[in-house]
This record gives structure tokens, sequence and C-alpha cells, in this order.
């Protein structure tokens, strides 16, 4: 088994101790400090009272940009499908004739 590794990490004003992989360490860091800028903006941009409120708005953006993600790769592997069969076409079509 793989050593683990203790971390704090800060958000909205909370700790919270983690026991992970190493090779987790820098996206998590990464990943708090995303969430940091994100409530420092919301707070700045909105009259946000309630902390629980920022931090749904931080759930629902990060959710969003990764759901359309999956979107946006489906829709390039279709399209990727598509331009490869329309080439199979034309290959099979020059190489019967």
């Amino acid at each position: 088994m793989a050593e683990q590794l203790k971390i704090k990490l800060s958000i909205a004003n909370r700790v919270y101790p983690l026991t992970i992989a190493p090779s987790q360490e820098e996206g998590l860091r990464k990943a708090a400090k995303k969430i940091e800028a994100m409530i420092t903006q919301f707070e700045q941009n909105y009259s946000v009272r309630d902390k629980q409120d920022v931090l749904a708005m931080c759930a629902l953006q990060f959710a969003t940009q990764v759901e359309q993600k999956t979107i946006d790769k489906a829709s390039v592997s279709e399209e990727v499908e598509e331009k490869l069969n329309a080439l199979n076409q034309l290959l099979n079509d020059h190489l019967s004739a």
C-alpha cells in the first residue's frame, strides 16, 4: 500500500484535514485555490450573505464545466467519426475504381 499524506485545506474559512495519496496533493491544492478564487468573485459581484449559497454556486459552476466538457467531447467524437467514415468511403471508392 502506498504511503499516505496528511494535509489540511482551507475552503470558505474552514479547515479540512485530509489523508491522501501524494499524487493527489497538487490537484487538491489547485482545486482549493480555484474554489477560494470563485468564492471571492461571487462575494464581490453578488450580495450573498451565506457561505453555503456561495459554495452551492461554486459547485454548480464546476459541475456545469464538467458536463459541458463531456458534451463537447462527445460532439467532437461524433464529428471525427463522421469524417473518418467519409474518408474511408473515399478510399474504398478510389480503390474499387
